[in-house]
């Protein structure tokens, strides 16, 4: 089973969930977005494997409340904006899909869609972007996350277009989701974002413990191979195909790693993107012939990489790297 026919039985499963009042998501953060020494887990402050710049307790004091400034209080984010759906319920006050984030960032992001910014126009203390999409089909303004939660992200938003598939009349949507289905140039990069960032223990414990509340599970985290299975085939409700006619040599790579494209591509338009298997980005000298991209990779540490490849109007790629 796959395409929409998968999509349409995740939906049975994870349907009627137990509906929690908005009042009460405050409580509930406490056990689904709790770090380990107590603190609130806040994708738009936190630093992963760094000291963020600030960090909020779980207490009425932290709770926005009024702000000035990043740091002040924190609130309860619509990561899928509440007037994408028309403020209507059940989905007002799924947990799936809201997050306790710093109020004064969460206003900045207010209802635009996430993309990718190489110019912010303003950027947060952990390194959040706002300002124009560079996301081949869509060039207004969006919100870009750090790349170490654009999967988590990703497949918040792969729930809500499967927990809502056919049910939702009425929504208005936005440049980035019709309905509950994310157009073209979304669905791809969420793609991309959900192979870069793999699913991590944060979003498995927040799994099991929304579980604990909703009764429903995000079908993506426990079985992260659904998304092509539903939005990657040709029975998929929107077609997106992968150039999948590439090769990479040597295996490991030492002192530098050949990608051939077999000339598909054109260098002057090519946007080539290199992460480790947590998604952070690496900078490393790259250069072109007609048919391979050269990447450098001498001061790689050791290990596994990934390199996406795009060009607008062509179907992307997807390479794995040793070093």
């Amino acid at each position: 089973m796959n395409g929409t026919a998968l999509q349409a039985a995740l939906h049975d499963i994870i349907d009627n969930h137990n509906v929690q009042s908005y009042s009460s998501l405050h409580t509930h953060f406490q056990s689904t977005d709790r770090k380990a020494n107590g603190t609130v887990w806040d994708m738009y402050s936190d630093v992963p494997g760094g000291t963020p710049p600030y960090v909020y307790n779980f207490t009425a004091g932290d709770q926005c409340g009024n702000y000035g400034g990043e740091g002040d209080c924190y609130n309860r984010e619509h990561s899928w904006p509440k007037s994408w759906f028309n403020d209507m319920s059940p989905m007002y006050s799924d947990l799936f899909h809201l997050y306790p984030t710093d109020g004064y960032v969460n206003g900045k992001r207010n209802n635009f869609p996430y993309g990718t910014v190489p110019s912010p126009v303003w950027t947060s203390q952990n390194g959040s972007k706002l300002g124009l999409c560079n996301y081949p089909g869509y060039s207004g303004t969006v919100f870009e996350p750090i790349d170490e939660y654009k999967g988590d992200l990703a497949r918040t938003y792969f729930y809500m277009s499967t927990r809502y598939y056919n049910e939702d009349s009425g929504w208005p949507g936005s440049p980035m989701v019709t309905g509950s289905q994310l157009k073209p140039w979304a669905l791809a990069m969420m793609k991309e974002w959900h192979l870069s960032d793999p699913v991590s223990n944060k979003e498995i414990d927040r799994n099991n413990a929304v579980y604990q509340i909703q009764n429903n599970r995000n079908p993506f985290i426990d079985h992260p191979e659904y998304v092509a299975q539903i939005w990657g085939g040709s029975t998929a409700s929107v077609q997106y195909v992968y150039n999948t006619d590439i090769s990479v040599y040597p295996v490991p790579a030492t002192d530098f790693c050949i990608i051939d494209h077999s000339g598909y591509y054109n260098n002057d338009k090519l946007v080539v993107t290199l992460t480790d298997i947590t998604g952070r980005t690496y900078t490393s000298d790259i250069t072109f012939t007609t048919d391979e991209i050269r990447v450098n990779t001498q001061a790689l540490k050791k290990g596994f990489y990934f390199v996406s490849i795009s060009e607008s109007g062509k179907y992307p790629a997807f390479a794995r790297m040793v070093k």
